[in-house]
């Protein structure tokens, strides 16, 4: 059998081509193999693991060590190079184009006939099995064909199945099945017993199949419900389950390539040294290292007493589930001693802002005086951890070995830059207080909580602070791709928001890629004030219409689920990619109010210049 290469971005790794993905090649369809088996004797290389990322595992509520993927080069000859992510091909049965005849897969291996005995081009059928406990599995063609896939009683009527005892006829060595389409009616017939069956919606996940194509474990139990059958291009056959989060200090100020940075990450040393039986002994081992690291004996031992005081975080708090308010912190405090090479690097032009604010008049000089806080983020580092998967949109997470057991997790670390703001909460609190905006933002939060997969996301509450954050977020990275060159692709969000005792509103804008430092572009220079103020006051513009006015502006419920209400593609929806939220819960009318609704805009609160 023939061996395909598809090449992937590591970026891509953890979203749609991530474990249980079903991936589209050059000549084939193939489903991504579990963890368990990227590495060819099960354990993660140690130059594979993440480090000083303990923050990041604390915040996410992870246990499991952060390790980044094996990566391959595809050479010239067609060999591979490294260590390659498995995948086998799937779906496993083929159609004839010409005839409509079946072809299990495993029948033509090893010599990979492509072609049926009738002359015709043989091609992957594109349709599976998907249960939303995470289960994906072949198309049980025969049982189609003979009445055997009987959907669970109280399946939709309009995707029932043929039911009923059938023709019993036994599967046989030779082609026997043949798949017609007509219109939007698929069949599957015998030849042999000439028995017809029509493909379902619904059907109950099939007796004796495995959870995972690449694996031979039948479920425990078989579910109850009924799976679904749907084309492996169908967005809900998969789903990563993704979380990230910035490296902040004091891990992001740790100074690679010296002493006790080495040292940190040399466990077998220090395991050496701890280990040793004498002073004399230690005092060997620590000249030896000493020799190969071209530093002096003090500086290890020097190095060794900073670990012992807790090095990198020194007994600071990690602050285990508190994500977005670690780094809200870490963006609005100014960081002293500060050095380009950190990982965390951020440049304050708060007094500039609200000096610039205070001279204007108009409405430049109103949009300049609701914001408070402007902050350049000339470097940052985004981890992305793969937790998981889902399908169907809802159900359990599948863990990435599928078992949980790994003890580690997919993870990548992204270089960028970017621009922080923040709303001042004098002029948003009495925005907020609008009855008429807390009315339109609760029947939204009713909606979304009753849909799935949207309500899936933990601690996300939808309230007119957010609203405006987010759609606000949305207006300002469509207005650089409109103004300041940038694809809007490439750019994305991070929303804090928070009321209560310690209240956040910010947003952050930035770019971050795998293996890339520095400036990526010039994002970040935009964070002047007089170039920011510019692009702010052009995003608010924006909002306040529409090429689909009036019907998007008086829309009751758009998008998926229905969770937006005035917005849509002509004003503000973004590649999914920029988008941390879905591309849901996004309203016009949060940013630029409506007086027939009653809402006023968040400018109308600001204080007149003095």
């Amino acid at each position: 059998m023939t061996t395909e290469a598809i090449p992937v971005g590591l970026s891509r790794l953890f979203r749609e081509y991530s474990v249980g993905a079903v991936v589209l090649g050059r000549a084939h369809s193939m489903a991504v193999q579990d963890t368990s088996r990227w590495y060819p004797d099960g354990e993660v290389p140690a130059g594979r693991r993440l480090r000083y990322v303990e923050q990041v595992r604390s915040a996410l509520g992870l246990q499991a060590d952060l390790c980044l993927p094996p990566e391959a080069e595809l050479n010239e000859d067609g060999s591979i190079a490294g260590t390659w992510i498995p995948a086998m091909r799937f779906p496993r049965w083929l159609r004839c184009l010409a005839c409509g005849l079946l072809h299990p897969l495993a029948r033509l291996e090893p010599s990979g006939q492509a072609q049926c005995p009738c002359g015709g081009r043989l091609e992957q059928l594109p349709w599976v099995v998907v249960h939303q406990d995470g289960y994906l599995t072949d198309v049980p063609w025969h049982d189609i064909a003979h009445f055997r896939s009987v959907p669970r009683a109280g399946a939709p009527a309009e995707a029932s199945s043929p039911s009923g005892s059938g023709p019993q006829c036994s599967p046989s060595a030779a082609p026997y099945l043949r798949f017609s389409e007509a219109r939007s009616r698929r069949t599957v017939r015998c030849d042999r017993c000439r028995s017809v069956g029509e493909l379902p919606q619904y059907l109950l996940y099939p007796l004796g199949a495995t959870e995972q194509p690449w694996i031979r474990r039948t479920p425990a139990e078989i579910p109850a419900e009924p799976a679904r059958l749907l084309q492996v291009s169908d967005v809900r056959v998969h789903a990563a389950v993704t979380s990230t989060a910035l490296v902040i200090p004091p891990e992001s100020r740790v100074r690679k390539g010296t002493v006790v940075d080495r040292l940190y990450g040399s466990s077998d040393l220090r395991r050496r040294l701890d280990q040793a039986r004498t002073d004399l002994q230690r005092a060997s081992i620590l000249r030896r290292i000493a020799r190969d690291w071209g530093c002096a004996p003090t500086q290890i031992e020097a190095a060794l007493q900073e670990l012992d005081r807790g090095y990198p975080l020194y007994g600071g708090e990690i602050p285990g589930g508190r994500l977005l308010e670690s780094e809200y912190q870490a963006l609005i405090e100014p960081i002293p001693d500060m050095r380009e090479d950190e990982d965390f690097v951020t440049e304050h032009h708060t007094a500039a802002w609200q000096a610039l604010g205070a001279a204007l008049g108009g409405e430049a000089g109103r949009v300049g005086r609701a914001f408070d806080r402007l902050i350049e983020v000339r470097r940052l580092e985004e981890v992305w951890v793969l937790e998981g998967f889902r399908r169907l949109g809802e159900g359990k997470v599948v863990e990435p070995d599928l078992t949980g057991q790994a003890g580690w997790l997919p993870a990548l670390a992204l270089r960028g830059e970017g621009l922080f703001f923040t709303v001042g909460e004098g002029p948003l609190q009495a925005w907020e207080a609008q009855e008429q905006a807390r009315g339109r933002a609760e029947n939204l939060a009713k909606r979304y909580l009753h849909r799935a997969p949207y309500s899936a996301e933990a601690g996300l509450e939808v309230t007119p602070r957010f609203l405006l954050l987010h759609t606000l977020a949305h207006a300002l990275i469509r207005q650089l791709e409109a103004e300041a060159g940038y694809p809007a692709a490439s750019l994305k969000e991070r929303i804090y928001c928070a009321s209560g005792a310690k209240p956040m509103a910010g947003i952050l804008i930035y770019v971050a890629v795998p293996d890339e430092l520095g400036s990526l572009g010039g994002l970040a220079e935009l964070a002047a004030p007089r170039r920011f103020l510019r692009l702010l006051a052009a995003a608010f513009e924006a909002a306040s219409w529409c090429s689909l006015d009036p019907v998007c502006s008086q829309h009751e419920g758009q998008g998926p689920g229905l969770l937006n209400l005035a917005a849509c593609h002509a004003c503000a929806l973004l590649p999914e990619t920029c988008c941390a939220h879905g591309n849901v819960l996004l309203d016009r009318i949060f940013v630029r109010g409506d007086a027939a609704a009653g809402i006023r805009p968040l400018v109308d609160f600001v204080k007149a210049a003095p």
